[in-house]
């Protein structure tokens, strides 16, 4: 019987810390940062913690400010929805992303992330605009301590 609850309690262990994103309820779920509910499909976040803990961002600039104010060593995966194919969350360290006043965002940064730079082009083709990396974005956004070198340690 020891044996039994033994290996049930190592189970509820590891699953309860699994480092994988959590679905985001659109229209329900709320911005870990500015608390305004996640509607657009095309422009949310998300952060998973070593832990497992996921933070969900209506846009990526949130998840960039909320950022600012943690340690991204603590972080196991950034996540950003792929503007080509809403509602799929991508990696957001190899996205390609694109700052144009022609494709708004939540929170007014016009700030958007394709999962290939075929996307990437397409868009700035129509709307022009800055095309930036991962660490290129952070430093925009005034990260400057939290660089690959700091996440991978």
């Amino acid at each position: 019987m020891n044996q039994y609850l033994f290996s049930l309690f190592l189970l509820l262990l590891i699953t309860s810390c699994s480092i994988k994103p959590q679905p985001i309820v659109y229209g329900t779920d709320g911005c870990h940062f500015c608390r305004m509910t996640i509607v657009d499909r095309q422009h949310a976040a998300q952060i998973v913690t070593d832990k497992g803990k996921a933070y969900k961002f209506d846009a990526t600039e949130c998840m960039l400010n909320y950022l600012m104010d943690i340690k991204s060593k603590d972080i196991a995966l950034f996540l950003v929805n792929d503007y080509s194919n809403p509602g799929a969350l991508i990696n957001a360290t190899q996205a390609y992303y694109l700052i144009s006043e022609g494709i708004p965002s939540p929170m007014g940064a016009y700030l958007t992330a394709f999962g290939t730079q075929e996307g990437q082009e397409e868009a700035w083709i129509t709307h022009k605009g800055d095309k930036l990396n991962w660490e290129q974005l952070k430093f925009v956004f005034g990260d400057y301590s939290n660089s690959a070198s700091n996440m991978e340690q």
